[in-house]
């Protein structure tokens, strides 16, 4: 049997986190190509991603109650394998309503599968660590992605977009297929709560504090590129910054493993935040390149640094995996309202306006977090929700 612990069950893992956050790395590049050489305009390039999006909030939702009882192999293997599928059909097609049927059917595949990997790396002997480990995986993953795919989208047209997406999905089912891990079954993992039993109030403030940050996260990202792009600032330098981003993006999670025991969860989830709407700020408004640059290269970073703790805390919480097993869910819920909400916002009032929304977004996030720690861990749930 294959475990969380040994080395091939968390490669599986870490290119099944790959493969399912590609949204977390692929944003700017897959709106920009959209708008660019697709010629859709904002709202369009933003409802395509959106798609994708809540196709993988819709498959969490349904199968994260569930995760207990599911085949996280055939899960895992099957999503990434029809997502592959789904983005190679949709290198073959410009047509807008072919790309949207695409987009939201690979999201569903997609979804499913990073579901049942969540679920897996919340069952881990420690939850914390292991997604920092996965989080680093997905730092050098974005360093080759945006280091290469925007070059080779110029060089060759938006089609390739779509055919590295099916060719990373597919390498997510091959990883799972040959290496996906069984859940720890240890005492603290099984918990005394049964599958039914309901979710402590705390950890649904923390689900909708990620589902804001993810919300901004996406916003954001999503017309990274294109601000930069808009500005004059060249293919070259704004390829540059993508690049720096993935490189500082190696050390936001290893960072959090360090201070996993040094710093306080409840000072990291409130600062989070405040931080991230504060270089949306710079992002959307400087006038000049270099505090562009600076702010948009360590965006990400400041998403990773504070999702991680924000996992290890609601591993704790719900030990039974239930509630990670939704983690696609959290970030894409709001991930998935991102791009179209940004692309409405850019298309009305400009990229100042994103600016302007980071702020009230994570405003409810640092409220949402700061909830986690008056909540008792085993409260009652809130009212309609089992």
């Amino acid at each position: 049997m294959i475990t969380t612990n040994s080395l091939r069950g968390r490669v599986a893992l870490m290119v099944g986190h790959c493969a399912g956050m590609v949204d977390l790395v692929a944003l700017p590049v897959w709106v920009g190509t959209l708008i660019s050489v697709y010629r859709f305009d904002p709202q369009q390039a933003g409802l395509l991603a959106t798609l994708f999006l809540a196709g993988a909030v819709l498959a969490s939702l349904v199968l994260a109650p569930f995760f207990q009882v599911l085949p996280g192999r055939v899960v895992a293997t099957a999503g990434f394998a029809a997502a592959a599928v789904g983005f190679a059909v949709a290198s073959s097609t410009t047509q807008f309503s072919l790309l949207a049927l695409l987009h939201a059917a690979s999201g569903v595949a997609a979804g499913a599968a990073l579901s049942v990997t969540h679920g897996t790396i919340a069952r881990s002997h420690n939850p914390h660590r292991m997604f920092a480990l996965v989080g680093m995986a997905l730092g050098v993953f974005a360093i080759v992605f945006l280091g290469g795919t925007p070059v080779l989208v110029a060089q060759q047209g938006g089609a390739v977009l779509f055919q590295v997406f099916a060719g990373v999905m597919a390498v997510g089912a091959l990883a799972a297929a040959l290496a996906f891990p069984q859940p720890d079954t240890s005492t603290e993992s099984g918990s005394s709560r049964g599958p039914s039993a309901p979710l402590p109030v705390a950890v649904w403030w923390g689900m909708l504090g990620i589902a804001a940050l993810g919300l901004v996260q996406s916003m954001t990202f999503s017309f990274l590129e294109r601000v930069g792009s808009d500005r004059g600032y060249g293919l070259q330098a704004v390829t540059g910054v993508l690049i720096a981003l993935g490189v500082v993006n190696l050390f936001p999670a290893a960072l959090a493993a360090v201070l996993e025991k040094r710093w306080a969860a409840r000072s990291v989830l409130l600062a989070g935040p405040a931080l991230q709407a504060l270089l949306v700020v710079v992002i959307m408004n400087s006038p000049v390149f270099a505090p562009y640059a600076a702010a948009a290269a360590v965006f990400a970073a400041v998403m990773i640094f504070t999702h991680t703790f924000a996992f290890g805390v609601l591993a704790r919480l719900d030990p039974s995996g239930r509630a990670l097993a939704a983690t696609p869910a959290m970030l894409m819920f709001g991930a998935a309202i991102g791009p179209i909400l940004g692309g409405t916002l850019v298309k009305a009032w400009g990229y100042g306006s994103l600016g302007v929304a980071a702020l009230l977004i994570d405003g409810l996030a640092m409220y949402a977090f700061a909830r986690i720690h008056r909540s008792p861990a085993h409260a009652k749930p809130l009212p309609g929700v089992a």
